[in-house]
């Protein structure tokens, strides 16, 4: 189930990068794959409603809360495992 919430995430952000990468890592910075804040918006909506889940985000700190690919991964993973 970890592995499976993990690919479903990396997918999402995926979706939302605007810079050539080939492969996500759980180190990449967020900042770093040109994710501005409307994109950040965006995939949190995608992943509450892909998880079933409300991810406690405020627009205006964007950049405190998220900072790596595996923050998102281990934030979703602890609210899917809180909901079990």
């Amino acid at each position: 189930m970890q592995a499976e919430v993990e690919q479903d995430v990396m997918a999402i952000i995926a979706s939302k990068v605007r810079v050539e990468k080939p492969a996500l890592t759980r180190d990449d910075r967020l900042q770093d794959l040109g994710i501005e804040s409307i994109d950040a918006v965006e995939m949190i909506f995608d992943l509450e409603e892909k998880f079933d889940v409300e991810i406690p985000y405020n627009a205006n700190t964007a950049g405190t809360e998220f900072r790596t690919v595996g923050d998102v991964v281990d934030a979703i993973q602890t609210l899917v495992n809180n909901k079990a």
